[in-house]
C-alpha cells in the first residue's frame, strides 16, 4: 500500500505581512509555491523546516517561528504524476507547516544553493497564494491560510 511522504512547509512572512513564494526550476510553468520539502531520517519536523529554509532559499538567521500547523496537512498527487514524483513510492505528501517571520533584508535570499529548486521569488499578499499554486495543491493552501489566519 502506498502512503504519504512526510514533509514540512514554510509560511514565511516579512515585516509587512507579505508571503514568500518561489517559482520552481524543474516545472516550467507560471506556478509559485512556498518553500517545502521532505523530512530526513532521524530529523524532527522543526529541524527539517530549518534545513529546508537554508537549502531552498538560503536563510539561516533573521527569522523566528510564530506558529506550527494544527496537525498534519496533506495533498494527493494527480494520477499523471504518481508514477513520476518520488519514484512512484507515494500518493502524495502530508506536511507539518510552520509560520515564520523574516526580519532580515531581501538580499539575504540566495536561490543559488547546492541544488537550486527555485529560479525566482517574490512577496505576495497571503490571500493570493491560492491564485499562484499548482491546482492540485489549492485545497492544501486554503487549509494553510486558515491555520495561520490572524498572523497576516
Amino acid at each position: 500500500m502506498k502512503t504519504y511522504r512526510k514533509g514540512v512547509g514554510i509560511f514565511l512572512l516579512n515585516k509587512n505581512n507579505k508571503l514568500w513564494v518561489g517559482k520552481r526550476i524543474d516545472f516550467k510553468s507560471d506556478y509559485w509555491q512556498m518553500p517545502q520539502g521532505g523530512i530526513d531520517k532521524n530529523e524532527s519536523p522543526q529541524e527539517a523546516m530549518m534545513r529546508e529554509l537554508s537549502e531552498e532559499v538560503g536563510i539561516t538567521k533573521n527569522y523566528e517561528i510564530l506558529k506550527e500547523s494544527k496537525g498534519w496537512l496533506s495533498y494527493n498527487l494527480p494520477q499523471s504524476l504518481k508514477k513520476v514524483v518520488w519514484g512512484g513510492k507515494y500518493i502524495g505528501q502530508t506536511q507539518k507547516w510552520y509560520a515564520c517571520r523574516f526580519y532580515g533584508k531581501d538580499e539575504e535570499f540566495d536561490l543559488k544553493t547546492h541544488k537550486p529548486e527555485f529560479e525566482d521569488w517574490k512577496w505576495i499578499k497571503p490571500v493570493e497564494a491560492t491564485n499562484f499554486i499548482v491546482p492540485f495543491k489549492k485545497e492544501l493552501y486554503k487549509k494553510i491560510l486558515k491555520n495561520f489566519d490572524g498572523l497576516y
